[in-house]
């Protein structure tokens, strides 16, 4: 049942995909090499210890080339214009502004529909150019297309395809619904079409399995409505939320200009490993010097058992403080998890191309689920790695695996190979265990967990 997805004919590319994505890769490639500088000799020995003992591949040495400085500069940028591009070619803004404009939109709609929260989560992302190239919700053709070779009709690559599902025999297509959450107007969806999807073959090309041991069919099955809508999807207010979600034009520019940015996604709390996860990946070998961190962590519904996202926003707020790291930037998204492990990996990295990443961490079993009878995992440890990398050329992007790093008496965190061939002694704790010992009201150690985090978990349980 393991969802080989990197493995399936369906998702081979066009030549001329591959030939574009090659040549931009080499173009970008070059660029990277000319606009670096000389490190010296007696700085980089002196690190190598300590890079050895993190796991990060060390960067070679790099030589300055006599190149004209109008040159130079040319090349910079147009290194910066690839980086920085959105999927698609074009940052989406699917918001109407003017007063009078949204009275006279919201005076020609049919009829109300409140949204649950994963339609709202989606609406927003349609709304402020997070799902970009996408202008509303998937009609039959785009969504038929995504679900059969995770590819828009246009050709464009979308992992998850983006569906407004209802129950509701009344609304036919033509018709204009106003969206709301809690009765307030949020956007507004000119239904093109109404069809009939099929969950079955949905659910087996997305999360490689049918049963609803996977909580992404259980969601589909069990949550979603018969029928999906397709159409153009109008903004008139962003939702009210309890954590703060800037657009993608918003968050670019946060971002420093000309800089890689190394996009963490997460949906928990973020623990002691996870903080040294991602601040070790600005070392890696295929990142650029001066680049930042954006920690992206989804706010929106994830699995049944997981924090809520208003708690998990408390945690991240709390260690933001404490840190004060210029190198580490937070923002929070308005996403509703799936589970479905590689796919999922691709709309990840969508997202956080439109936001203005460069890098994408890609965890192990990213984005993965246990089945609910057995425990077994219905995806491998690397499948999402593997599948990322393959796409990350045409997405523009470049993948940075994450460390299986683990913490030792003797040396603190290292990668678990370093620890192994020097004997270290391996401290262990699970999440189970961390679970039961915070609901004990039991002290959790420090090398596992920040106590400002357990503090914000116990004041919220």
């Amino acid at each position: 049942q393991t969802f080989n997805v990197a493995r399936s004919s369906r998702f081979s590319r066009s030549r001329w995909a591959w030939v574009t994505a090659a040549c931009a890769t080499i173009a970008v490639c070059a660029c990277f090499a000319l606009s670096k500088s000389h490190a010296s000799l007696s700085a980089t020995m002196g690190a190598r210890s300590a890079i050895a003992r993190s796991g990060i591949a060390m960067r070679a040495p790099t030589f300055s080339m006599q190149t004209p400085r109008m040159s130079r500069m040319a090349m910079r940028a147009v290194e910066q214009e690839l980086k920085s591009k959105p999927h698609g070619g074009e940052l989406k803004n699917n918001m109407l502004t003017d007063k009078a404009e949204i009275e006279k939109l919201l005076a020609s709609t049919d009829m109300d529909y409140e949204m649950s929260d994963r339609q709202l989560c989606d609406a927003e992302l349609i709304m402020n150019g997070g799902f970009s190239p996408l202008t509303g919700f998937l009609n039959e053709d785009d969504y038929t297309s995504v679900v059969e070779t995770m590819r828009l009709k246009s050709g464009d690559l979308l992992g998850i395809p983006v569906v407004f599902d209802t129950d509701d025999e009344s609304i036919k297509p033509g018709m204009k619904l106003k969206l709301t959450q809690k009765g307030t107007p949020i956007a507004v969806l000119e239904v093109e079409s109404k069809y009939v999807p099929d969950k079955v073959k949905e659910c087996k090309n997305l999360y490689g399995v049918t049963t609803l041991e996977h909580p992404g069919v259980l969601m589909v099955a069990t949550e979603r409505g018969k029928y999906y809508l397709g159409g153009k999807v109008t903004g008139v207010a962003f939702p009210e939320r309890d954590f703060p979600c800037k657009t993608p034009e918003e968050v670019r520019s946060t971002l420093p200009a000309g800089k890689d940015v190394v996009a963490f996604q997460c949906r928990n709390p973020v623990h002691r490993a996870h903080y040294e996860l991602f601040t070790r990946a600005l070392d890696a070998e295929n990142v650029g010097e001066g680049a930042v961190v954006l920690v992206h962590p989804t706010c929106g519904p994830t699995q049944a058992d997981d924090i809520p996202g208003p708690v998990r926003y408390k945690t991240y707020e709390v260690l933001k403080e404490e840190k004060a790291d210029p190198k580490i930037f937070w923002q929070y998204l308005p996403y509703s998890m799936h589970m479905a492990g590689p796919r999922e990996a691709i709309q990840h990295m969508i997202i956080r191309k439109n936001y203005g990443c460069t890098h994408f961490i890609i965890g192990r079993d990213m984005a993965g689920s246990k089945s609910s009878l057995t425990g077994d995992d219905f995806y491998g440890a690397y499948d999402a790695q593997d599948f990322a990398k393959e796409n990350a050329p045409e997405l523009g992007m470049q993948t940075v695996p994450s460390l299986n790093l683990v913490h030792t008496k003797e040396e603190g965190y290292v990668t678990a190979d370093f620890a192994k061939d020097k004997g270290l002694t391996i401290n262990k704790l699970s999440g189970t265990k961390f679970r039961q010992m915070l609901r004990a009201g039991e002290d959790i150690p420090e090398w596992f967990a920040f106590k400002s985090v357990v503090d914000v978990l116990r004041a919220n349980a």
